[in-house]
């Protein structure tokens, strides 16, 4: 069975307030176009079809003529929810969808209910895991404490005790939105840290023969069997040295794995240039970066005057403009930005403990702080669900 495995869509999202929707529309051309010349048996997405809870009505016209385009070609779809969706609003009318064979999966409770698709070697079935909260599904999965490897663990539990009902070799796929260990992570991935480490072991998907994961935007394998297609656009210009594609994956008779990348358009080139402004303007090394969207670093040690109208002269398309002047190592501020640079909120309140009182927090407080973390991301995880 040929399936084609996307994720991230993130319809209604800009990149530095440029309108992505007819890139977005673009890809969703694409996506289309490969089903039909690469004849795709099955389309996969792995979470994060809109980029917010309450998506803009453009970004809702997209994804309906998406899902209409796939129906008309006869192709079967299942797609989760990820973090960034509203998996209430994204199920609506899932039942009636279904008839027409797309099969959206939202619902934490329906995790071991596959979606059964036949080719000539038999049932392939396709378990969907939404992006499971673990505040707010704790409960369902029965586990003490609400961490992403618990929850993600027995939701797999069920999916495992539902496969071994199923008739020998019977294939199986699992759909997940979730931060795997090894993975590499960019700038633009909403932060899901709720619950301690959010990272999960690629181990919890032993025992499926496929795992298409969604939530980091950069296409990469895990292992041979667990792997992330990536968002098919750049969002930040941490991606710049992305290949945007999705997976084209052969699902064998014997549950074997063959893995293509399908490259996604690109709507236009990102850099990301650092440097004095006069270099940058005048180096012609970076002629290449003038047709790119750009974000440009300047280390002059003073601010020079008007410097995006100066840097849009050359690059007309800069959209982000950055200062990281040059400063000795003994520069107060060179030294401040240091202590933070790469630090968890975490690490920077039990910093400030040890700054104010002169010892850093014993494990009762720093077992506080981090409850305290966890609330805070907790809340705002219910009331992004609850719009």
């Amino acid at each position: 069975m040929r399936l084609l495995h996307t994720s991230d869509w993130h319809l209604g999202r800009a990149f530095h307030r440029v309108n992505m929707l007819g890139a977005q529309a673009e890809f969703i051309g694409h996506l289309v176009t490969t089903v039909r010349e690469r004849e795709v048996d099955a389309v996969i997405v792995s979470g994060d079809v809109y980029d917010r809870a309450v998506p803009p009505l453009a970004a809702v016209e997209l994804f309906d003529d998406a899902l209409h385009r796939l129906a008309d070609l006869g192709v079967p779809t299942v797609m989760i929810s990820g973090n960034h969706d509203s998996a209430r609003r994204l199920g609506v009318g899932a039942g009636l969808i279904d008839r027409a064979g797309i099969h959206l999966r939202t619902e934490p409770s329906a995790v071991g209910n596959p979606v059964l698709l036949t080719d000539a070697h038999g049932d392939v079935a396709f378990y969907g895991l939404p992006y499971l909260e673990p505040a707010l599904v704790k409960d369902e999965f029965a586990v003490e404490k609400a961490g992403h490897e618990a929850v993600l663990g027995a939701a797999m539990e069920r999916v495992r005790a539902d496969l071994a009902t199923r008739a020998p070799g019977t294939r199986s796929v699992v759909l997940a939105h979730a931060f795997v260990t090894g993975g590499q992570a960019s700038d633009s991935e909403r932060d899901i840290t709720v619950g301690g480490v959010a990272a999960v072991a690629a181990g919890v998907f032993d025992g499926v023969d496929y795992a298409a994961l969604g939530h980091l935007h950069g296409c990469q394998a895990i292992t041979e069997r667990v792997r992330y297609s990536g968002s098919p656009l750049a969002y930040s210009f941490s991606e710049a040295d992305h290949r945007k594609s999705m997976w084209l994956i052969d699902l064998g008779a014997d549950g074997s794995v063959a893995a293509e990348r399908v490259d996604c358009p690109v709507p236009r080139p990102l850099a990301r240039i650092r440097g004095p402004l006069d270099d940058l303007l005048a180096d012609p090394a970076l002629a290449r970066h003038e047709d790119a969207w750009v974000e440009a670093t300047l280390t002059d040690p003073v601010r020079p005057a008007e410097p995006m109208a100066r840097l849009t002269e050359r690059f007309p398309h800069t959209l982000s403009l950055a200062f990281a002047p040059e400063r000795a190592p003994d520069d107060p501020l060179v030294s401040y930005a240091r202590r933070l640079a790469g630090r968890s909120d975490q690490q920077i309140a039990q910093d400030f403990v040890a700054h104010v009182r002169g010892a850093g927090p014993d494990d009762r407080e720093t077992a506080v702080l981090r409850e305290a973390f966890d609330a805070v991301r907790a809340h705002d995880a219910v009331r992004e669900v609850a719009r």
